[in-house]
């Protein structure tokens, strides 16, 4: 199944064209203003309609603008012209400024979900039955949903460790797996996801039961070489990535080796494919 439009955008607005594109360095969909805006403002004019909604929510110092950038889409034409974008969040953000009954469903359902979020600080508990819920639609047994689970408390275990070495950061967090990565599957993670053909989705639900076998044997042993060598710092912690992942590395040559074929496959989950298009991305804000 092609998948080159982000079908869940256009879902949201009743599967009229909105204009979704995947930026590959930031990892985020970007969506077409003037799409949203002809889909919920009922304007015959949505560029108009924009241009002044735009000049409004700068002087309110919204930041849905404020990071609004321009890419080159593809319009009816069949011509590239540079289009106002935002992320999702900005696109909720430009929903909510729009006056009018087509925003009052998508307005109406943010309201539930903020109301669903609130619920689940005070019992986590909805939270994680809401995740099993989302596995079982998709299709997955229970066997591996229980496994999934579990790996999300093992993970939190690694990233535990990793807080107590002084690894405070996302981006830090981020280096690290990439080294657990590199050093048993020879990619960062979203090389990995690149080579599995998926963007936004989890990489460890598109991974066969071996892929999620060394991915946590990769971070179990970064999280006991850790608690025994308490490196501190991103250095010395990135060592004990390497050498983590590396155990799992040694556990995947030697499978290989007796079975005879790679363990590591471009197969994922959903058995489907993105077409990218071609983009060129102005990093100046409007």
């Amino acid at each position: 199944m092609n998948q080159d439009k982000m079908h869940l955008v256009n879902k949201i607005f009743n599967n009229e064209t909105i204009r979704t594109i995947w930026d590959k360095e930031a990892e985020k969909y970007f969506i077409s203003v003037v799409d949203i805006v002809s889909a919920i403002s009922e304007s015959n004019n949505p560029r108009n309609y924009w241009k002044v909604l735009k000049h409004r929510l700068k002087q309110e110092g919204n930041e849905s603008v404020t990071n609004c950038n321009q890419l080159k889409l593809k319009a009816s034409d069949g011509k590239y012209y540079n289009t106002d974008v935002v992320d999702i969040e900005g696109m909720f953000r430009i929903i909510e400024s729009i006056p009018s009954k087509n925003a009052e469903p998508i307005k109406q359902w943010l309201a539930k979900l903020g109301s669903e979020r609130i619920d689940e600080t005070f019992d986590p508990s909805l939270a994680a039955q809401r995740a099993i819920d989302l596995y079982r639609v998709k299709g997955y047994d229970e066997k591996w949903i229980a496994k999934r689970i579990k790996g999300v408390q093992d993970r939190k275990q690694l990233t535990d460790v990793w807080k107590d070495g002084g690894i405070t950061e996302n981006k830090e967090y981020a280096i690290l797996t990439n080294e657990i990565y590199k050093e048993w599957s020879g990619m960062k993670a979203s090389e990995y996801k690149a080579f599995k053909g998926i963007r936004k989705e989890s990489l460890r639900d598109n991974m066969t039961d071996v892929e999620v076998l060394l991915t946590d044997l990769g971070e179990t042993a970064t999280r006991e070489l850790a608690r025994k060598h308490k490196p501190y710092g991103i250095d010395e912690n990135k060592k004990i990535a390497r050498m983590g992942g590396n155990t799992a590395k040694v556990a995947r040559v030697d499978l290989e080796k007796k079975l005879g074929e790679r363990v590591i496959t471009s197969n994922n989950a959903l058995n489907y494919k993105y077409i990218d298009e071609k983009k060129e991305i102005d990093n100046k804000n409007n």
